[in-house]
């Protein structure tokens, strides 16, 4: 049975990280935003596609999502399985990753979702709240910098194994490898996500944060 809990939390996960804002909106509104701006079905696009307050629910919509899959997993372990201490910790990793996969690849609209970054943050910022936070200052430092969100997005995704590794390398707890498992196999996913991103910032053509499309002729 807690096999098929576990399972079930990935599932779970999956389904309501299934939940893309960005493209519910957009169908509400006419709009198909993976055919629009950078084509992302994410926050920075729907900001560039939809406007401000568009983005701002999409902020909070796909934060939140991956947050409540992670305590509803947690929360439900404490009450299926009080004995067993270790089983929440498992729960809420694979409910975190199925809310992270599910954002990137919803069932709901084709596979074709976003990049996973906001679902990632908020399942990260309930793991561990120092290695959150962490995360973003290196991301609005980077952001600052640069004004590239696809670069800051993509080195906090490389920074986060090693800083779950630095954090807790030396726990003696049964969990941890799973939990560095983890956090390797967000920081690939994100990576891998933005590897279009990556081409057109290597070759000097990517989007920066507040410039506005090129018109077509």
């Amino acid at each position: 049975m807690q096999i098929a809990f576990l399972l079930g939390s990935l599932i779970g996960g999956y389904l309501l990280g299934s939940l893309n804002a960005s493209i519910i909106i957009g169908r509400l509104m006419g709009v198909d935003i993976r055919n629009e701006g950078s084509k992302n079905a994410g926050m920075t696009n729907a900001l560039r596609v939809l406007g401000k307050k568009t983005a701002v629910f999409v902020f909070l919509f796909d934060l939140l999502k991956a947050v409540i899959s992670v305590l509803l997993a947690r929360f439900l372990a404490g009450r299926l399985y009080p004995e067993v201490l270790d089983i929440g910790r498992y729960a809420q990793y694979l409910a975190g990753l199925g809310a992270v996969l599910g954002h990137n690849f919803p069932v709901y609209f084709g596979f074709r979702g976003g990049k996973g970054i906001l679902a990632s943050w908020g399942v990260i910022m309930i793991l561990d709240y120092r290695i959150a936070l962490l995360l973003l200052l290196v991301f609005v430092l980077v952001v600052g910098a640069t004004r590239y969100v696809s670069l800051a997005s993509i080195t906090s995704a490389i920074l986060y194994p090693l800083f779950v590794i630095a954090f807790n390398v030396n726990l003696d707890e049964s969990t941890v490898p799973y939990y560095i498992a983890l956090s390797l196999v967000i920081s690939v996913l994100a990576v891998y996500r933005h590897r279009a991103n990556i081409s057109r910032l290597t070759s000097g053509t990517e989007s920066k944060l507040g410039a506005k499309p090129e018109k077509k002729e």
